[in-house]
């Protein structure tokens, strides 16, 4: 799978550096609960922190880079929670619905990046190549899981990347219109939606009224 490239700084200082960085990256996000990435300037986004404008760009060259950090971050959580269905063994169905319930909790913290960063892709080139990015990282593994799943003849045979992309681009906007913005909609039902979604599509409606299925997956090299 291929990585962003977060822009990162190291940090003689050690935890105290280590610390205004984390501040200003908290800073922004809630910034990005009020106000979109475009009116984001480095001036505006200080004017919220006691600290100084020179004091970004320690960590940062631009708001862009700030954006894109955001990003990697929210990719590494995604992909933390997503470890149960993407590596697991066992019962896929169950795996899956305890990935959907992780992505649902980081997506109600983290909905405005994702907002962000979707609504200044289709003005903004930089955030364009970083939001496809993004998406495209999902496509790679949520694909390969799906091809490791049909192998096993878990899944039934279909292009899987084509389901990786129909499936991730169905979550990605459920959960920016439902923990975008403020107020934010109650988790259960978007879980439900998107849970339903993903194992009716991939391992059948017969088993979205259970609490498990018959179906065992074995270890794989992914």
């Amino acid at each position: 799978m291929s990585a962003l490239q977060p822009t990162r700084t190291s940090s003689p200082a050690g935890s105290s550096t280590s610390g205004t960085r984390d501040a200003i990256l908290q800073a922004a996000r809630e910034y990005l609960w009020t106000r979109p990435f475009r009116e984001m300037t480095v001036r505006s986004h200080m004017a919220e922190m006691p600290l100084s404008r020179p004091a970004f760009y320690q960590y940062f060259p631009d708001v862009h880079a700030l954006m894109e950090t955001l990003l990697e971050s929210l990719r590494e959580e995604i992909l933390g929670v997503a470890k149960p269905w993407l590596l697991g063994t066992g019962d896929p169905v169950v795996l899956l619905r305890d990935t959907m319930k992780g992505l649902v909790k980081v997506s109600y913290r983290r909905g405005p990046i994702l907002r962000a960063a979707s609504d200044a892709a289709t003005s903004d080139v930089r955030m364009e190549s970083a939001w496809t990015g993004f998406l495209h990282d999902f496509d790679d593994v949520v694909a390969n899981r799906i091809a490791a799943d049909q192998a096993q003849e878990l899944i039934p045979t279909f292009d899987a990347r084509s389901m990786a992309i129909a499936l991730n681009r169905l979550d990605a906007y459920t959960l920016i219109d439902a923990f975008g913005t403020r107020p934010r909609r109650s988790q259960e039902p978007v879980l439900e939606a998107i849970t339903r979604v993903w194992i009716s599509s991939l391992y059948g409606a017969k088993w979205l009224n259970l609490p498990d299925s018959t179906l065992v997956r074995k270890p794989t090299d992914l």
